[in-house]
């Protein structure tokens, strides 16, 4: 299969898959400047936290076209300012913090350039990010590889593949590792409510690779790993804290708490640049809560009833006893995750 570009930067605009009308309908969305990129975070055509990252970037990118013309003084007030709110886009999500401060110390270290050349280093830098993060990917999946048995069950929820990075996955990118290396593997997606990345994106995603799998509803994965179906569990992260708490897609924590029961190893799989070095644990982590749309409504159709409240959080945080290892492109993190955590900070 030919790689999936969920993100692109070409012809001073960013595209993006959009990913609200996948799997019916395949529609690149184009950011001409970096608004159009702060709503395509925000409502969430681009997801994944890698993914949201490299997006941010090209943001950046777009809003140094947007500001070229102006005086270096201008041009670093404005600059700041798109960057400030693309940086509040979505607030959980590590990775979009990390990309917005890289791309911020390329203007702060080069303040002695012209406007134009520092237009330059920024688009080089986007592009350095979008191009880490795949070789991060496929580095991850060499490393997790390790811990799918050759006969494998595999359970995963939400999206963590090609579409949730800049190419290849997290955890899904495991799966895809384990399948091309020939291992007989099985996945289970949870369909993941409210917005069904499992359903609409994950099951996608196996299904253009041919990977043997079944699309489950979040409240079957109890029963499968009760009854032994489940060999491993594999999931993505949106931030870690530095004692390994994690915060992923809601239903994450659920899933860790079934696992612990039933002895089945349980597996995050993100790169070191979600983990959050400023934060000792999950509590410190802030959750961002969603439309009640979302919930009430699939598609346009209401579901519910008219005057019905609705709480949305759109993480959870999986404390880390519950968690097996981390995987990421620089080995597995094992226990005790602080100690080896803080071995990984430059």
């Amino acid at each position: 299969m030919q790689e999936l570009k969920a993100i692109e930067f070409k012809n001073n605009k960013l595209y993006l898959i959009d990913q609200r009308k996948l799997p019916l309908i395949y529609k690149k969305f184009k950011c001409n400047n970096y608004m159009d990129v702060e709503f395509a975070i925000r409502e969430m055509v681009v997801r994944g936290a890698p993914a949201i990252g490299a997006a941010a970037a090209y943001g950046v990118v777009l809003a140094a076209k947007e500001f070229v013309n102006k005086d270096k003084n201008s041009f670093i007030e404005n600059m700041n300012q798109a960057c400030s709110l693309l940086n509040k886009a979505r607030p959980t999500a590590v990775n979009l913090m990390w990309a917005i401060k890289r791309m911020k110390e390329i203007i702060t270290s080069n303040q002695d350039l012209n406007v134009e050349e520092m237009c330059i280093k920024l688009e080089k830098e986007a592009d350095r990010i979008l191009m880490d993060d795949i070789e991060t990917n496929k580095a991850m999946a060499k490393h997790g590889n390790k811990v799918v048995p050759n006969e494998g069950t595999i359970l995963t929820h939400c999206n963590t593949g090609a579409l949730a990075t800049a190419g290849y996955g997290t955890a899904l990118g495991v799966i895809r590792e384990a399948h091309y290396t020939g291992k007989n593997i099985f996945v289970y997606a949870d369909e993941t409510r409210p917005r069904l990345q499992g359903g609409r994106l994950t099951a996608w995603e196996l299904r253009q690779e041919n990977i043997p799998s079944k699309l489950i509803a979040d409240s079957v994965a109890a029963t499968l790993i009760r009854d032994k179906k489940i060999d491993v569990i594999l999931v993505g992260a949106d931030r870690i804290a530095l004692n390994g708490d994690t915060a992923n897609k809601i239903g994450t924590f659920m899933l860790s708490v079934v696992a612990k029961v039933y002895g089945i190893p349980f597996y995050i799989v993100a790169p070191t640049t979600t983990i959050d070095f400023d934060i000792e644990t999950g509590e410190d982590i802030e959750i961002e809560e969603r439309s009640s749309k979302e919930v009430t409504h699939i598609g346009e159709t209401r579901i519910v009833p008219e005057d019905m409240n609705v709480y949305n959080p759109a993480f959870d945080v999986t404390p880390n006893e519950n968690i097996t290892g981390i995987i990421t492109e620089k080995g597995i993190i094992q226990k005790p995750f602080k100690e080896n955590i803080l071995k990984l900070k430059k």
